[in-house]
């Protein structure tokens, strides 16, 4: 199983992120001061990715640049937007005939990526969905047998369903599967596709597209500010089991609450920090600045006087 093959998916327009994404792609967004995508790419490589593949169309130069001193990984460069099942055909002449492990480039989480390829080894899927219980995201339907039979609820699929052991459940897709690389040749090259419409054609064939059903684990995506905050807070109120090792540095003598700093950062006199506080690297936060639950990325200053909360400040 060691040095399967990967592909990391950050070609999305982030629109419910902006204006922040409007300056730095979604993947690109620091988390403790460190880009998403790269937290990634080292989680992937732990769990023993051998060849890894990124896509990237909005800000795209950037996902490019900052994957330069990556080795081993290759970016596709998308000209228009593809859609997620139209990046991964357009990435089918870089995969081998082995299983794809696909990652959403916005998720954070600690589900075990060795298990789930192992699973799907074992179980001899032509796809297999990571699945969880997420009630604001549950629109898989699944059979007791772990088979996934529909997409949404809007039309009727799984409305009413019990979500019981031994039924028919609604579960959330988290972002990880893996795929057959050469199924993808069902995907019309060079077009705007939605990956869950090839799932339907899949399923409706007949091919073998299961569930794995994960539980007990740390999950979100970075689809709003609002979930970019509360991330932040979970890592930093220890709700959150990740990156405990950078997160014991933050310690803060002016006020309540850790205040995470990246290197190079720069505070002025009488500052107050509360709750909690990340401030990326040569941020600069001056005279008399009082924070509460927010986000300073890189090299961004704020004026003396400052006084804010629930914020990212990204600009």
């Amino acid at each position: 199983m060691d040095g399967f093959q990967a592909m990391i998916l950050a070609a999305g327009l982030g629109t419910r992120l902006r204006p922040h994404t409007l300056v730095r792609p979604k993947p690109l967004m620091p988390v403790l001061d460190r880009p998403l995508l790269l937290r990634n790419v080292t989680e992937l490589r732990r769990a023993g990715c051998g060849s890894l593949l990124v896509n990237a169309f909005h800000l795209r130069e950037q996902i490019s640049s900052g994957l330069a001193g990556e080795p081993e990984v290759a970016v596709q460069l998308e000209e228009k937007e593809l859609g997620t099942g139209g990046g991964l055909r357009r990435a089918l002449s870089r995969f081998g005939p082995e299983p794809v492990l696909v990652v959403n480039g916005d998720i954070v989480h600690n589900i075990d990526y060795r298990r789930v390829y192992a699973h799907h080894l074992a179980e001899g899927n032509d796809a297999t969905l990571v699945l969880h219980d997420a009630p604001r995201f549950n629109n898989v339907l699944t059979d007791p047998g772990g088979n996934i039979l529909a997409f949404g609820t809007g039309s009727g699929e799984g409305e009413g369903e019990g979500r019981g052991e031994g039924e028919r459940q609604l579960l959330a897709f988290t972002g990880l599967q893996v795929i057959t690389p050469g199924l993808l040749e069902l995907i019309p090259p060079d077009i705007f596709y939605n990956s869950i419409d090839w799932y339907r054609q899949l399923i409706a064939a007949g091919y073998r597209v299961r569930a794995l059903v994960v539980k007990d684990h740390f999950w979100t995506d970075m689809g709003t500010p609002e979930d970019y905050l509360k991330l932040h807070a979970a890592l930093l109120n220890g709700t959150a089991p990740l990156y405990q090792d950078e997160i014991a540095a933050a310690v803060n003598p002016m006020g309540t609450g850790p205040l995470f700093c990246g290197s190079g950062v720069r505070l002025g006199r009488e500052l107050l920090c509360r709750d909690w506080v990340v401030a990326g690297s040569n941020a600069v936060l001056g005279d008399r600045v009082t924070l509460r639950r927010c986000v300073i990325w890189d090299g961004v200053e704020l004026p003396a006087g400052t006084t804010a909360e629930d914020t990212i400040f990204s600009l």
